[in-house]
């Protein structure tokens, strides 16, 4: 039997987006280890390469100067920014990035409901139920991530409240809601941009608010709201590469949104509806001081020291630090020192940017250790260096109830014997509190840039023997 190619195109078409589905899937599971991390991104991207071409085949030509206009222009502006953008600016990065999936999505939608309209199809109400909701989740995600962008880039006040935000923030989403049943029932140009305009500013109001401590955790949701809106408005569309796409993304940003949230011992509602930063105890109520340390005598410490936990934070990835760090641990190593690098979930302004700052230094994989591990070990650490990081060693998450973060699972970095906080000034967190652990009369305050703190304790450590061994 002889199948024409009109045939048969669609048929490789389909066989290729199951293909590039299962790359889809294994790249995500290889994306789950920083040993496979690498490999899986090149999986996945082998797969959208091979849903691209595949899309080609079905269309047929179709409109082929639109589609390579579109895709030259959305590859070649953020592979020249990829290659560019610093480490500091990673999260900033990925939030945009992931607003324009969720924008994506939401213009699908809204191209199928015009298309509905002109053409006067009747398409099922599941079909226009999941264009709706894929397109509503869409719009959120990527007004929402369009905020989230701006309170990391620094362009944004972290926090903006006001009275009766919550009932208010309720009620416009209950009205967009309502546009959309109305749009279920019938389809209506001016009630699709209406719906659309009020989607977008609910996901502006639900980030407003929400403090720079959550960051990771919004970043996640968000995540997860755009892998949901493409696989909706993939069934919209009939493309199975996009349903499967979509899924596993927002299967994996909701399992870790929810991993990021028991980070912080805050449940996910508490994320969205109630405000994180700013109160607890001030400066005046933390008993103690803060001491500052010399280069010469840090040194000193880790001279003498036997193990050495390294707890990183934002800061180091503002200074850049991290290089630097890693060349005086394999000074400390040289020496016999035991090393350790703790890791906090919340560390930094995304999921894993600490892993990705250390693992650009080069620092062994096994070195870095999670908080659950590396707790039980600070009573037995010598010295802790912390550097850049802030809320996430602050012990009033234990002690004081009135503290935004109180019931955050912490670093216990206040267990070790001595604390080396590298640091430029006396500013607070993120979160916009006081950190009770540098008034600790263990707690030794150095303060410098983190890359110029971390030669210094290299050239001082050098200069104790001459650059010898232990």
């Amino acid at each position: 039997m002889n199948l024409d190619m009109a045939t048969l195109l669609p048929n490789i078409a389909k066989a290729s987006y199951l293909i590039a589905a299962v790359l889809f899937i294994l790249g995500i599971k290889r994306m789950a280890s920083p040993v496979t991390a690498r490999k899986g991104i090149v999986q996945a991207g082998i797969g959208m390469v091979l849903a691209t071409l595949a899309t080609f085949a079905i269309t047929g030509g179709h409109n082929l100067g639109l589609i390579v206009g579109a895709i030259a222009l959305g590859v070649i502006p953020t592979w020249l920014w990829g290659k560019k953008v610093a480490m500091t600016d990673m999260p900033q990065m990925v939030a945009l990035f992931n607003g324009m999936g969720g924008g994506s999505a939401a213009a699908i939608g809204a191209g199928e409901m015009i298309k509905f309209v002109h053409t006067g199809a009747v398409p099922s109400k599941t079909t226009l139920v999941l264009a709706v909701v894929g397109a509503l989740i869409g719009a959120i995600s990527m007004s929402g991530s369009v905020i989230a962008w701006a309170k990391l880039d620094g362009r944004m006040d972290k926090r903006f409240t006001f009275p009766g935000q919550q009932y208010f923030n309720l009620l416009v989403f209950i009205v967009t809601v309502g546009l959309g049943a109305m749009l279920v029932m019938k389809l209506e140009v001016p009630v699709i941009v209406a719906f659309f305009a009020l989607a977008l500013l609910v996901g502006v109001l639900m980030t407003l608010p929400i403090g720079g401590a959550d960051m990771p955790v919004v970043i996640s949701l968000y995540n997860a709201f755009t892998g949901l809106a493409v696989a909706f408005e993939g069934y919209v569309m009939q493309i199975e590469a996009l349903i499967i796409a979509g899924m596993v993304v927002g299967a994996a940003g909701m399992l870790l949104t929810q991993l990021m949230a028991k980070a912080m011992n805050r449940p996910i509602s508490g994320v969205l509806f109630s405000n994180f930063g700013g109160g607890g105890q001030s400066a005046a109520d933390i008993k103690g001081s803060m001491k500052p340390i010399e280069p010469s005598d840090a040194a000193s410490l880790l001279y003498m020291a036997d193990k050495v936990v390294i707890v990183p934070g934002y800061g180091m990835a503002v200074a850049q630090a991290q290089h630097k760090i890693w060349e005086l641990c394999k000074q400390l190593r040289e020496r016999g020192k035991e090393i350790k690098f703790a890791i906090h979930p919340v560390a930094g302004r995304m999921p894993g940017h600490m892993n990705v700052l250390l693992a650009e230094a080069g620092v062994p994989y096994d070195l870095i250790v999670d908080m659950d591990e590396i707790n039980p070990e600070f009573a037995t650490t010598d010295v802790a260096i912390v550097i850049g990081a802030n809320d996430v060693v602050n012990p009033v998450a234990k002690t004081d109830k009135s503290s935004p973060i109180y019931g955050m699972p912490i670093l216990d970095v206040a267990n070790a014997r001595q604390v080396i906080v590298i640091k430029r000034g006396k500013g607070a967190g993120f979160a916009g509190i006081e950190n009770a652990l540098f008034y600790q009369d263990n707690c030794k305050m150095l303060y410098a840039d983190g890359q110029a703190a971390a030669a210094s304790l290299s050239t001082e450590l050098k200069a104790i023997d001459g650059g010898g061994g232990h």
